[in-house]
């Protein structure tokens, strides 16, 4: 059984890097006034083809400016492109810009890129999501972990998304998905069918919030995590 999910794993891979590279990046190059459209469609493809189901809890609150996620792998943000219409800028670290293949993708998609090993990484993320806002008109996604988990406990939050909220006054939203780890696990190297659950939790609007806001958000995100394993038995 485990051998069929390592083959589910590199056909996973496969096609990721195939619609990604033979569909996406050359179409939000011809067409770059549709790369919104052409990311929600094909990342419902690449679902598809893994044998991926969503299932959505809640809403997106139209309000929201800035989302939170907990993060487990690739299959967080083909997710939430493909259940969403709306074209987010994702926050990813400076590393992935770099890269042949998606990194091309990010740089053309027009996302946000974070340079952990710069101290002044922290003013550029913060005029860069001010101009996603109040120039492009697109919302912000972010995973406040910093990295990806291993297990069910998330990582404490970096301070980063806090700062810019608070500066700019936000309105934030936390995501939590779980199952997503089941469909592609890239520490282990394993495959399956199976449901992402995706649960848009209570926005936030921290101009008027309590000043522990951020720490109650993680605990809030904690908790449904935990209730999921406990009640559905789906892990992150």
């Amino acid at each position: 059984m485990k051998t069929f999910a390592k083959i589910r794993f590199y056909w996973g891979a496969f096609v990721i890097a195939t619609v990604v590279g033979l569909g996406m990046i050359p179409l939000i190059y011809l067409f770059p006034r549709h790369k919104g459209m052409i990311m929600h469609k094909l990342n419902r493809v690449i679902l598809f083809l893994l044998g991926a189901k969503i299932e959505k809890v809640g809403e997106r609150d139209p309000r929201a400016e800035l989302f939170l996620m907990n993060h487990q792998g690739i299959i967080d943000i083909i997710t939430m492109e493909a259940i969403e219409n709306v074209h987010w800028s994702w926050v990813a670290k400076k590393e992935l810009f770099e890269t042949p293949w998606f990194g091309r993708l990010l740089r053309r998609g027009d996302m946000i890129s974070v340079d952990r090993q710069n101290k002044a990484g922290l003013v550029k993320l913060f005029k860069d999501v001010q101009k996603s806002l109040e120039e492009k008109g697109r919302a912000v996604a972010i995973f406040p972990e910093g990295t990806r988990a291993k297990n069910q406990q998330m990582l404490p939050f970096k301070p980063g998304p806090k700062f810019v909220a608070q500066k700019l006054g936000l309105v934030v939203q936390p995501v939590v998905i779980v199952g997503s780890k089941w469909i592609l696990n890239e520490h282990d190297r394993t495959a399956h069918s199976g449901t992402v659950k995706v649960i848009y939790l209570p926005a936030v609007d921290v101009a008027n919030a309590p000043k522990d806001w951020y720490e109650t958000l993680r605990r809030q995100m904690q908790e449904a995590v935990d209730r999921e394993a406990r009640e559905s038995g789906i892990n992150r």
